[in-house]
């Protein structure tokens, strides 16, 4: 069963300054077919979110618990990094917790990786 993404306000913006930068790469290139990177970088993390919702678990994802953010609505509970891209500088990342209802997963972050 998918789950459903909620966004905090800090990594909705990210993803939209990021489709907005990427929005901007693809009108300025007016049909050349070489991606920008803008264009990449928005399309993967798109892909990773929707892989999140469909499959947290998802092998490419590489999930892993993160310990140094707080969990935004049970400090009990655990947080996760997903790959958003690896073996790149300044890959990207994205952090994310179940909750605050069932089948309901929250983006906390959407980073480069430092």
């Amino acid at each position: 069963m998918p789950f459903a993404i909620l966004w905090r306000a800090a990594p909705a913006k990210t993803f939209n300054d990021l489709m907005a930068r990427a929005q901007a790469a693809l009108d300025q290139r007016k049909g050349n077919g070489k991606t920008s990177r803008a264009e990449g970088l928005f399309k993967q993390v798109q892909k990773c979110i929707e892989l999140l919702a469909d499959n947290p678990r998802h092998p490419g994802l590489k999930t892993h618990e993160f310990h140094s953010i707080d969990h935004p609505y049970d400090p009990k509970q655990k947080v996760f990094e997903a790959y958003v891209q690896n073996r790149t500088p300044g890959a990207y990342r994205l952090f994310w917790c179940y909750g605050p209802g069932k089948n309901e997963i929250t983006i906390l972050a959407i980073t480069p990786h430092p």
